[in-house]
């Protein structure tokens, strides 16, 4: 069993000390903490967790109570996707209030059970209690895990890959904490995201995958956790990044489509050439378009005479300059 090296972050550095020192899974666990999934063997299962926590992940005025776990549910569901498992179905842990039972609780089940089973799974159980603050929602996703793919990886001279537009959802964020309506598609971005499970088996079924994750923090900001993992640096180019209408609508949809997160799309690492030929096929088979965004590059090496270690990417500007992607994306605990 190994654990994948994480990118930089408060967070992370606070997990890396969770861990330290701490005794190591059983010889069943073949993938432990650092990925988007620990995955068990006999019979090799991914299983990841996500927690939702009113006031931190959702506000009740932005959302109804079934939209909360669908939500929910297809945040935890997109660690499945990440590693290209395929969903055998979700736990899910839920605390509200008591004024909350029965019918609030029930609609956000609701959510859940409409998730998971769009993705081919079904609610296996969970845990109902009473919380004495807001809603608290814990999803435990379960998937087979035969074949899965990995954030480590990608080599030099790899592409990098991801599905859809980025920034959607951080314009709605943003239009909410400003006190205002977001537009229909931002709203939509943030309150349907969709877990990439036929997506990303499609990718692994055709050969092509050496490193995939999903974009849950931000782009800047998983890319480190790529790079890290698959010992190498990455260059990122600016006019590839595909910023979605509503997010560029903010005029500030670059920095939405990098750092914002929720996106919840996929970030892959291919052999030069192999996907461009795909991208109709696959726009025709899913109704999203594939976006080459930049490339994998050796640690140690300079790009544009800015030096890249381990870990590192680098964001080459429309101009040609090319600087340093300090942005590690959204943190629980930043500032703290």
């Amino acid at each position: 069993m190994k654990q994948e090296p994480l990118g930089p972050g408060i967070e992370f550095d606070l997990i890396r000390r969770f861990l330290a020192g701490g005794a190591p899974p059983g010889p069943a666990v073949e993938l432990g903490a650092g990925d988007d999934c620990a995955v068990v063997a006999a019979p090799r299962i991914a299983l990841s967790v996500d927690l939702s926590l009113e006031g931190v992940h959702f506000r009740r005025e932005w959302l109804a109570p079934e939209e909360i776990g669908y939500r929910a549910a297809m945040a935890a569901l997109s660690d499945l996707a990440a590693m290209a498992a395929a969903p055998l179905g979700v736990l899910a842990a839920l605390g509200v209030p008591s004024g909350d039972l029965p019918e609030t609780a029930a609609a956000i089940m609701a959510g859940v059970r409409r998730a998971v089973e769009e993705c081919g799974g079904a609610l296996l159980g969970g845990d109902l209690v009473r919380s004495l603050g807001g809603v608290v929602l814990d999803i435990v996703a379960l998937g087979s895990a035969e074949g899965v793919v990995r954030r480590a990886g990608a080599v030099p001279g790899d592409e990098l890959w991801v599905t859809g537009e980025l920034g959607g959802a951080a314009a709605a964020v943003r239009a909410w904490l400003a006190g205002e309506e977001p537009s229909s598609v931002a709203r939509e971005a943030f309150v349907r995201p969709r877990a990439r499970i036929a997506e990303a088996r499609w990718l692994a079924e055709a050969g092509v995958l050496h490193a995939m994750l999903d974009l849950s923090d931000g782009l800047a900001g998983d890319l480190q956790h790529l790079a890290a993992a698959s010992g190498v640096a990455l260059v990122v180019e600016e006019a590839a990044v595909p910023v979605h209408g509503a997010a560029a609508a903010t005029g500030v949809g670059l920095e939405l489509a990098l750092s914002g997160g929720e996106d919840y799309e996929l970030c892959f690492a291919a052999p030069a050439g192999v996907v461009e030929g795909m991208i109709e096929g696959f726009a025709a088979e899913f109704g999203v378009r594939l976006h080459r965004v930049g490339s994998v590059v050796a640690g140690g090496g300079e790009v544009g005479g800015v030096r890249l270690e381990v870990g590192q990417v680098g964001f080459l500007r429309r101009d040609g300059r090319v600087e340093l992607l300090q942005s590690s994306g959204f943190q629980h605990f930043r500032g703290s």
